[in-house]
């Protein structure tokens, strides 16, 4: 069974007994962009399934041989076909072959006859949530990759100012090396905890919280809420990661880690290192130049001790010569420094050892 290629049309299966309504469904499914593969009977559309994986099934609930219930029970029951969006056409209006069909594993259902406009809207309706619903970390429950770049593409298309920061947790690998996957995952959900109320602290505009996978998180916002969710973010984090080590490194502030030769390394307890680009200062053109210059910044923060926020300030715009100089300001200032805690010894280590 091959998967579709990326960048290829989506596959719909349409499996229904009446060629007339195959053929109907088939030109609508092909006008509106879909590839489509059609079977007229259940064992015909497993058949397909041996050589062929769709990417959505239509199937009619009412066939000789096998019926649209158990043909939607068996590809439930299939491993590489358990998550397939399957839209059930029913010929029968009533409550009770509705509630059948959901019973069975339909995620949706269309009474025949019905308005090819809404068959379409429902399909690509299940697409969607398909989509989305395989990209959610099961882990944090935060949206994917897919779902941040076309946030940061619906700010591009719409012209407001944005501002993309790219999170991720110092010495993270230390923490799985020292305590186990599991205890890492707990790191990770605190700073999904602490990232998700730094975002919605900061009221309107609403700003958007992604994981992109492992320690590493995306936010989209206004640039001028950059400063409050940051700051937010990592204070409330460090007090969070505290609780989760054990005491003795807790209290002494590192952690002892034992490379592959034997050699122990004293490395700093986690930091956050958070990149970031905004729009105000350069002309984006597509999703994917934005988060490669948030994670340039954030490459850049991690060659600094603590917490680090690192800017992107480079411009394309040219500069104004009417435009009075910028004012430094002092160092002292609280609106211009952002916290830098646990700058300690040990970051040296961490910096020099294997897992820094």
């Amino acid at each position: 069974m091959e998967p579709q290629a990326a960048g290829q049309a989506e596959v719909i299966l349409v499996v229904d007994d009446d060629p007339d309504i195959v053929r109907v469904v088939e030109v609508n499914l092909r006008l509106h962009g879909f590839d489509v593969m059609t079977a007229h009977s259940g064992p015909e559309a497993l058949a397909l399934l041996e050589h062929r994986r769709p990417d959505l099934a239509l199937v009619d609930l009412m066939m000789p041989e096998m019926d649209g219930l158990e043909l939607t029970r068996r590809l439930r029951a299939d491993p590489m076909v358990t998550a397939l969006p399957i839209i059930v056409l029913t010929a029968k209006a009533l409550t009770s072959d509705k509630v059948a069909g959901l019973a069975a594993g339909a995620d949706d259902y269309i009474v025949k006859p019905f308005d090819t406009s809404e068959l379409i809207a429902r399909v690509r309706a299940a697409l969607r949530r398909n989509q989305e619903a395989r990209e959610v970390s099961p882990l944090t429950g935060l949206a994917g990759n897919t779902r941040i770049l076309r946030e940061i593409a619906d700010r591009l298309k719409a012209g407001d100012d944005y501002a993309v920061c790219y999170v991720d947790i110092d010495r993270f690998k230390s923490v799985n090396d020292v305590y186990g996957f599991g205890r890492g995952d707990q790191f990770i959900s605190a700073l999904a905890r602490s990232m998700r109320r730094a975002t919605v602290s900061v009221g309107l505009p609403p700003a958007f919280l992604g994981h992109v996978g492992g320690d590493d998180f995306v936010v989209v916002c206004h640039p001028s809420q950059v400063q409050e969710i940051t700051s937010y973010a990592i204070y409330d984090f460090q007090r969070a990661s505290d609780a989760l080590y054990d005491p003795i490194d807790s209290s002494r502030g590192y952690l002892e880690v034992v490379d592959r030769r034997g050699i122990v390394f004293e490395v700093n307890l986690v930091t956050l290192s958070i990149g970031v680009a905004v729009s105000t200062s350069r002309a984006f053109s597509h999703p994917g130049e934005v988060v490669a210059v948030a994670s340039e910044m954030k490459m850049s923060a991690k060659k600094y001790k603590g917490n680090f926020v690192a800017l992107d300030q480079r411009s394309d715009h040219p500069p104004d010569p009417s435009a009075p100089l910028p004012q430094r300001r002092p160092a002292a200032d609280p609106a211009a420094v952002l916290p830098q805690q646990r700058v300690t010894e040990s970051d040296t280590a961490a910096e020099t050892g294997p897992h820094a």
